[in-house]
């Protein structure tokens, strides 16, 4: 478990490694609008990798709750200017799509990983990855789809479901052809979960190292932390910073987050004292 497995890069996970968000989308949750176009999208991601992010995760559809999907044409409008610009500065890019035409456009260009809230679950999307021999792959667990995924979720035990479900979907990339040296998982924290089954999932994370795969955590910004805070989306990098350092003493090789230079000084703080071990 201590490297990932992607296009151009073998990714060390031996420390903790921070993945950067660049949303190019009217309607993220947390900062949609903000880099819409190309030009915007390439200086927030030239800036993360300045303050220190490890992977870039570029993505032209929102899944926030409620989102509506995206045609594939608009979608790959508004990241292909932004994946042909980031591919020569020598950072791993990861594609934020569930779309098998947009994974196969993305690859062909050179793109790294695709980190898929849908688990190569969409038609065609396990064909695509399968026929790239090095991509790397990140399926996480979401019940229902963004549009219904908060009405009411229900769950008899979250931790168990999860894991069952990312253990099929294991099962399946491997049955693919797709080397377990490519893959990560990720829980889905607020894909179809409520604010007590997200804590639950932070509580037993260490359960899910058993799948023998390294984990990836996206704790940033999200509601559940504004409940916990009673804050409002954009005040939330304190509890940001707790969450995703509580992902990583609980085994999280890489956390998904928006404010990456806060992070990557958290993580270094951490390291210095000695919690990273």
């Amino acid at each position: 478990m201590q490297t990932w497995q992607t296009t151009r890069f073998t990714i060390d996970l031996s420390r903790p490694r921070v993945m950067g968000i660049v949303n190019v989308t009217p309607d993220s949750f947390s900062d949609g609008g903000r880099h819409a176009d190309t030009i915007a999208a390439l200086k927030h991601a030239q800036q993360l990798v300045e303050d220190g992010a490890d992977i870039l995760d570029i993505g032209g559809e929102s899944t926030r709750p409620g989102a509506p999907p995206v045609p594939v044409d608009e979608e790959w409008a508004r990241i292909e200017g932004v994946v042909r610009g980031a591919l020569a500065w020598g950072v791993p890019l990861s594609i934020d799509t569930c779309k098998a035409e947009v994974m196969q456009r993305a690859l062909d260009l050179g793109a790294d990983i695709i980190n898929d809230v849908k688990a190569l679950g969409a038609p065609g999307a396990l064909d695509v990855v399968a026929s790239h021999p090095s991509c790397g792959v990140c399926v996480m667990h979401m019940k229902g789809s963004p549009a219904t995924m908060q009405d009411a979720p229900v769950y008899s035990d979250v931790l168990d479901e999860v894991r069952h479900f990312l253990q099929a979907r294991l099962s399946a990339l491997m049955a693919a052809g797709i080397g377990t040296e490519r893959i990560t998982l990720d829980p889905g924290i607020g894909f179809g979960k409520t604010p007590q089954h997200n804590l639950e999932l932070l509580k037993r994370q260490g359960e899910l190292l058993d799948l023998g795969r390294p984990l990836l955590l996206g704790w940033s910004r999200k509601s559940t932390l504004g409940e916990l805070t009673g804050r409002p989306v954009g005040q939330r990098l304190a509890a940001s910073l707790a969450a995703a350092l509580a992902s990583v003493q609980k085994g999280a090789a890489v956390v998904r987050v928006h404010d990456v230079a806060q992070t990557v000084d958290a993580l270094r703080v951490w390291g210095a004292a000695g919690l990273l071990d």
